[in-house]
């Protein structure tokens, strides 16, 4: 996925034409005022707070600060989803959104590089989501926030949520990512299958020689492997060009100097993505003792539906609710965020406040 957005990226700023820079600039603005919150109720605040010793980055969006507290667990590893604002920009009409840049990410890497990140590995994130909760609670006032976790951030969130039900009202992951210690092979072969319909020798040699996709020896190969995944497939690479990489070029909170940064970051935390892999959701548990509810794209070739199904059907959770997004892949909630908000008000709203629908 990183050279994917790399290369795309990497074409478009060595290209310093003044028109498309212009196009750009002007498709900032318009994103810039469609991003200011003006409701009497309304909050929008960011900046550096103090998290496991490092300063890290905190976006609290909202127009009405009585509404449900959501804290968004960011993919990756160390991208940001800072940049998908303009796309999500309905769900804070429902919902307060924290975003939080983890170390490694977005805007705390930036601020420092790499020697300012400190310890990176998932017990530390952990850690620091934590932290990052118990600052949420405090500031606004809330018993508890909404977890709602995508892709690589799912590994951390369902930590987060089988281990603490004292500080989260519930559970969303899309592009739920379920990893089974090295016995879920859904996606590599599919990916196999394409590769020998396709007649790609090259890609077919290269995953083949990688098995499936669960020792791969360096995160290098491990980022090909995915870029491959992803490059095979139309309706993801159609989705990483228009959504992603879209989103990136024209986020109104990032300077070119902050995109070279932001895969920077994406490069950095790669370790992290390995480090992933050993993990088995099954023996860590299935029991949720909070509302726990996944939203995946129903042709996610990366993170298939299907182990995340089998995932859903062993968890035991007071209340629990599975849906496909159509004509989704991955980044199902930012290709379709009005999909993905009308789930979160018909499902996910009124169990965690225990009141009807109210659009």
């Amino acid at each position: 996925m990183l050279d994917i957005i790399a290369t795309a990226s990497a074409a478009v700023l060595a290209t310093p034409v003044a028109g498309l820079l212009g196009y750009r600039q002007l498709k900032r603005t318009v994103n810039a005022r469609r991003l200011r919150i003006t409701t009497p109720n309304g909050i929008d605040e960011s900046g550096f707070v103090r998290i496991g010793g490092i300063d890290q980055w905190i976006s609290i969006r909202g127009e009405d600060r009585g509404n449900p507290v959501l804290l968004e667990i960011l993919g990756g590893p160390g991208a940001s989803n800072l940049v998908f604002l303009p796309r999500t920009r309905p769900w804070e009409r429902h919902f307060t959104i924290v975003r939080w840049d983890m170390r490694g990410a977005g805007h705390t890497f930036a601020a420092t590089g790499p020697a300012g990140q400190g310890e990176l590995s998932l017990e530390q994130l952990h850690r620091d989501a934590l932290e990052v909760t118990r600052h949420v609670r405090a500031r606004l006032g809330v018993a508890k926030v909404l977890l709602v976790a995508n892709s690589f951030g799912t590994v951390l969130g369902l930590r987060l949520a089988r281990n603490h039900p004292e500080l989260y009202s519930g559970y969303v992951g899309t592009d739920q990512n379920v990893i089974a210690g090295g016995r879920e092979h859904s996606a590599h072969d599919a990916l196999v299958a394409r590769l020998r319909a396709a007649g790609r020798k090259r890609e077919l040699a290269a995953v083949t020689a990688m098995g499936a996709g669960q020792a791969v020896p360096s995160a290098e190969q491990l980022s090909e492997y995915i870029k491959i995944i992803l490059t095979t497939d139309p309706l993801s690479y159609d989705t990483m060009k228009t959504v992603v990489i879209r989103s990136l070029w024209f986020s109104p909170l990032h300077t070119l100097r902050g995109l070279r940064a932001y895969l920077k970051a994406m490069t950095f935390s790669q370790p992290l993505a390995l480090e992933a892999m050993a993990i088995d959701e099954w023996a860590d548990g299935t029991a949720f003792q909070l509302p726990f509810f996944v939203f995946q794209g129903a042709r996610d070739v990366l993170t298939p539906p299907e182990p995340a199904k089998r995932f859903f059907d062993d968890v035991t959770a007071p209340v629990k609710d599975f849906a496909l997004i159509q004509d989704a892949s991955h980044f199902a909630s930012f290709r379709h965020p009005d999909r993905f908000l009308d789930l979160m008000l018909t499902k996910v709203r009124p169990a965690i406040t225990g009141e009807p629908l109210a659009r």
